[in-house]
């Protein structure tokens, strides 16, 4: 099945793509290490300044910061004791003290929903995490009250997962049948996707939006090599197919491929980058209508530190300023948020993509956010 999907989606990236400018797109950030671990009292007045509408941050089913470390005896309530909701309460709580919209994208398998194979693997019976996603929604439904008895704030914007089509955070990718191979991640994603959808819309609150895809750029369609990964567009045919019924809006992380790549710089082979994002676009409204696009990771690294995939300062900021201007002009975005508030102290291994060096210094690109993050919230404003 997959070298049909593949040859089908080359014929797709020879689609133009089309532009009716976006005058409302949301502009914001995601960071977890700073926001959702760090000090709120000092990041969140640096995301005010910054004119952060939108953070982005995952809500962690299970694992090290799991709502559910133990299976809940009644799973869509959010005051069964063994759900914690501590470090998101807190989060969403200055979130609306600053004036910023969350959005928490529903990741990780905890150990009792898969026999303990990993955060990447999916649940063996699905309804767990749509159960999960419910009890998500109720508690930050705007009316739900917690430990202090105020009303937690709502949040009305939410994922299904991060970037299924890459093994860090969906495994396997393939499986092979009956000596054939699958497209198993896109077969487990559909069904992902179908019960946060249903999770979330069935606590029957308005204003619900559920993001499906939230997909890596690039992957190499080989199935069977070291680090099987799965091509975007290839992705999302076979979840089509595997019965991905429903979203409202899709998602996606189109990063560049090299620090020679600018952001309109059209990529090689299958990946889909923010210069050729427009056949993303296309692909989606074939096969599921005209829905909206959702930029939930893109960034630029910075040499220094980052040697090998770091582009300057001073370019950081000129590729932000015209990426950011890029994706206005397709009126099917809705949202553009840039990774990373501060650079990560672990250069092999981790983004140094931030407005600030691991010393606390303004880099070029944190003026240029500001900006247009400024520009974006005035041209929200009722006239």
């Amino acid at each position: 099945m997959y070298k049909a999907l593949l040859a089908a989606c080359a014929a797709a990236l020879l689609v133009v793509p089309t532009a009716n400018a976006s005058k409302h797109m949301l502009v914001g950030i995601n960071d977890e290490a700073d926001t959702l671990y760090g000090n709120p009292d000092v990041t969140f007045p640096i995301l005010r300044r910054l004119h952060v509408q939108v953070l982005r941050v995952n809500l962690y089913w299970g694992g090290r910061f799991g709502v559910a470390i133990e299976r809940p005896l009644n799973p869509t309530n959010p005051r069964d004791p063994a759900y914690d909701w501590t470090l998101y309460d807190r989060t969403v709580n200055y979130a609306a003290q600053y004036g910023i919209k969350m959005l928490f994208s529903i990741y990780g398998t905890p150990g009792w929903a898969n026999r303990h194979q990993g955060l990447n693997r999916p649940p063996i019976h699905f309804q767990d995490l749509q159960r999960f996603a419910t009890a998500a929604a109720r508690r930050y439904s705007g009316t739900f009250r917690g430990l202090d008895g105020r009303k937690l704030p709502k949040v009305r914007m939410w994922l299904a997962w991060n970037e299924p089509n890459n093994p860090i955070f969906l495994y396997p990718q393939y499986r092979k049948v009956k000596g054939r191979w699958r497209i198993q991640s896109a077969r487990a994603y559909a069904r992902i996707c179908n019960v946060v959808y249903n999770g979330i819309h069935g606590a029957r609150i308005k204003g619900e939006k559920v993001g499906c895809g939230v997909t890596a750029p690039r992957g190499n369609d080989l199935p069977g090599s070291f680090r099987a990964s799965v091509s975007p567009l290839v992705f999302l045919r076979a979840c089509k197919q595997d019965g991905m019924r429903r979203f409202d809006v899709y998602a996606h992380h189109p990063y560049y491929g090299s620090k020679r790549e600018t952001p309109s710089t059209k990529p090689h082979g299958h990946a889909v980058t923010l210069g050729n994002i427009g056949v993303l676009l296309r692909l989606i409204k074939k096969l599921y209508g005209p829905k909206h696009l959702w930029i939930t990771e893109y960034a630029y690294q910075t040499n220094p530190p980052d040697r090998v995939f770091g582009v300057t300062p001073a370019k950081q900021a000129l590729y932000l300023r015209e990426a950011f201007a890029r994706a206005r002009r397709f009126g099917r975005i809705d949202m553009m948020l840039w990774f990373l508030l501060r650079d990560d102290r672990n250069v092999p291994g981790g983004w140094q993509s931030g407005f600030f060096d691991v010393r606390g210094h303004r880099k070029p690109a944190y003026s240029v956010f500001q900006a247009t993050a400024r520009a974006a919230t005035t041209h929200r404003r009722p006239h």
